[in-house]
């Protein structure tokens, strides 16, 4: 098969070593890739959001399968631009990645259909919002209370504000000041859940979810879970959260009605299912959904997938999960982001990379998220998030500690990472709560 993976990031690199891999993959193309996935396929200079200059490259290079990585280009109707051209693709419709594309949609959806999630309510009018916020705070003694932009915001258009007056500041800087463009057009203001974040996967076909590993990301940038919001810093899988009788509820109580309520409103799911999970003294409640592997979720994903991912890939977009399964590895897999200085700040691009030769085993990965290589051929630093360094060990603390070994060997001054990925995981390991 001649196959076309869509982004640049590390979920795209992991994404394109899985499919590699596969024997139904003849030749591998990226748009608009980076220096590691050009390990793995040919990279080509479209970017993800250029609809009609993927739909132009699929036609000409008689591509007969295309994997969507992110979230813009599927929200923005490319696997619908693809279809018209008569060109199979994995991810859902511009319909159906509405569960990513717009916050209000998908609480209005757990409203009706009884989904577990926070009590909310969406603004566009800056003073009902605030005047909701009052309520809510009244109600709830107090903050936090969380504001999001209703779309897609790059990971930036949530705020958990721990004041009223810092929620009232987040909504005018949404509705009255533009703060997130047309994303923030209108607001969701929502409670504030209590307990542990986990990460549910499944890849759905329209009606059948089949469940894939669970896993936990690290959204913020420094140890102890502390300072800003990030794209996230690091991931591990399984979820030690996530036990056998929670992952069932989460199916049947949160991802399943999803799937039959949007085939019975004409928007039927067709791609991987992200949920975004709090589990909470009263069971899994849902935060959000995304319409595409998480990053850097998918890099531990793959870590652990024992099955070929591209049969699973192509079975969801034919509507036949229901006869398929996926095996794993039992091993848990542990993977650090290595950043740029200041992220998720400014920072700088250009710095050089060294060390990496050597580091890819069967057992440990780097994926690369933002890198390129220079006129000179020197491997350079291109974005916020740089490296995924990626480990399975037979445990969490072992997956961790082989991680920032090879973290160790990675010659990078301008880089940093968290030194705790995973320490949740690692303190139940060791009898913790």
């Amino acid at each position: 098969m001649r196959i076309l993976v869509v982004g640049s990031g590390g979920r795209e690199h992991a994404l394109c070593w899985a499919i590699a891999a596969s024997p139904l993959c003849g030749t591998l193309y990226c748009a608009p890739g980076n220096a590691g996935i050009a390990q793995e396929a040919e990279c080509v200079a479209i970017g993800a959001e250029d609809l009609e200059g993927l739909v132009a490259f699929a036609r000409e290079q008689a591509i007969d399968y295309v994997v969507v990585g992110p979230e813009a280009p599927l929200v923005a109707g490319l696997v619908d631009r693809l279809s018209e051209a008569g060109i199979k693709a994995f991810g859902p419709t511009a319909a159906a990645a509405v569960l990513e594309g717009s916050k209000g949609f998908v609480k209005d959806l757990c409203a009706e259909h009884g989904i577990p999630t926070a009590a909310y309510g969406r603004f566009t009018d800056p003073e009902a919002a605030k005047a909701f916020v009052r309520a809510m705070a009244s109600e709830r003694e107090g903050a936090p209370i969380v504001v999001k932009a209703d779309g897609l915001a790059a990971g930036k258009g949530v705020v958990i504000a721990e004041s009223v007056a810092a929620a009232e500041a987040a909504v005018e800087a949404a509705l009255s000041e533009g703060a997130f463009g047309a994303a923030g057009a209108e607001v969701v203001v929502e409670e504030f859940l209590e307990g542990e974040e986990a990460s549910f996967f499944a890849l759905v076909d329209g009606e059948t979810a089949l469940p894939l590993a669970t896993a936990q990301d690290h959204k913020r940038a420094f140890d102890g879970d502390s300072g800003p919001n990030t794209g996230g810093m690091g991931a591990y899988s399984p979820a030690p959260v996530m036990t056998p009788e929670l992952e069932a509820r989460v199916l049947a109580e949160i991802v399943e009605p999803t799937v039959a309520a949007m085939k019975a409103a004409g928007r039927p799911y067709k791609g991987v299912l992200y949920a975004g999970l709090m589990i909470t003294a009263e069971g899994p409640k849902l935060i959000e959904y995304n319409a595409r592997f998480g990053d850097p979720e998918c890099q531990v994903l793959v870590m652990r997938l024992m099955s070929d991912l591209l049969p699973a890939l192509i079975a969801t977009s034919d509507g036949v999960l229901k006869s398929f399964d996926l095996r794993w590895y039992p091993e848990p897999a542990v993977t650090v982001v290595m950043a740029a200085e200041g992220y998720p700040g400014s920072y700088e691009k250009g710095s050089e990379i060294k060390g990496l030769e050597g580091l890819d085993e069967d057992d440990l990965m780097v994926f690369h998220a933002g890198t390129k290589r220079g006129e000179d051929g020197r491997l350079l630093a291109a974005g916020g998030r740089v490296l995924n360094v990626t480990a399975l060990g037979t445990s969490v603390a072992e997956a961790q500690a082989r991680a920032y070994a090879a973290i160790e060997r990675i010659d990078w001054p301008e880089g940093f990472c968290r030194r705790d990925i995973g320490w949740r995981a690692v303190e139940r390991e060791r009898g913790g709560s």
